[in-house]
């Protein structure tokens, strides 16, 4: 550099590393990462979700026998429908609300409230889910609570509910302080991606255990890996898919919204200052 500038041609340009930005303009923590734009990536996920709800209706109308509520099997088939439909899909929408780029300008409270809504939908559908498994299993004299999928799918509704509560009355109600919204937020954030992680491990060992009892005997026997089979192992990879997916989408840095450092405590939804 020096000889080039006793030579009066100036400093020579040094040559800096190529970074990738967000879209708002930031250079993330994890620039090496895939840059993908997130709205695509969003309809990719919401395609997959449509195929979960999709391939789980058809495995149980179309081998199982169809829908009812009488107690029988067919009344059980709403057990999976119900519980991929809220557990994994729903909830994982619930999760993505604020990677939305929508979502970074503006007030955040429409958003808690759409992330808290899309939440309580997803608990809505699992209530009956439970019910359906249940009465079926009474109908039947068959215990409940025996499998690791039982444990693992009850584990996931009772934190899902202390989940939804503590996020309620911490983040949307007005008499939570600022600080201890500040020391929940993480642990919030946590349990979310910790409980779609134990929702997706449930459907995949539900669907397996699933299999295992109706195809035991005969010449569908699970081993020959009948269409049912093919059918339905296809569902469980297409759920596991789609869980991983969304957790890789909670772990950009650059889809974050720009203060997600920073806990919003300037609009609970009931305001004590009116």
């Amino acid at each position: 550099m020096q000889n080039a500038m006793q030579m009066g041609k100036g400093p020579v340009p040094v040559s800096r590393p190529l970074t990738l930005r967000g879209p708002c303009g930031r250079c993330p923590s994890g620039a090496g990462m895939l840059e993908l734009p997130f709205l695509p990536f969003c309809a990719l996920l919401g395609g997959l979700g449509v195929a979960c709800v999709a391939f789980v209706s058809a495995w149980c109308q179309q081998w199982r026998g169809g829908f009812a509520w009488d107690g029988s099997a067919r009344m059980f088939n709403w057990h999976p429908v119900l519980m991929v439909t809220g557990l994994v899909v729903l909830y994982g929408a619930a999760a993505l609300v604020y990677r939305l780029p929508f979502s970074w300008r503006g007030p955040k409270l429409p958003w808690k409230v759409l992330h808290g809504a899309l939440a309580l939908a997803a608990f809505c559908l699992a209530v009956p889910g439970l019910v359906a498994v249940f009465s079926f299993h009474d109908a039947r004299g068959t215990p409940n609570m025996y499998s690791l999928h039982s444990w693992l799918g009850l584990a996931t509704v009772l934190l899902f509910s202390c989940q939804w509560l503590a996020g309620f009355a911490s983040f949307l109600l007005p008499w939570a302080p600022a600080w201890l919204r500040a020391l929940y937020k993480p642990v919030h954030v946590f349990f979310g991606s910790t409980i779609l992680m134990l929702a997706v491990a449930s459907c995949v060992s539900g669907i397996n255990e699933k299999l295992f009892f109706s195809l035991k005997n005969g010449t569908t026997a699970y081993a020959r890996l009948p269409p049912e089979a093919v059918f339905a192992n296809t569902l469980g990879l297409l759920i596991l898919l789609f869980g991983v997916l969304v957790l890789w989408a909670l772990a950009r840095p650059d889809w974050k919204r720009p203060e997600a450092d920073s806990v919003d405590t300037r609009q609970p939804l009931l305001s004590a200052e009116r």
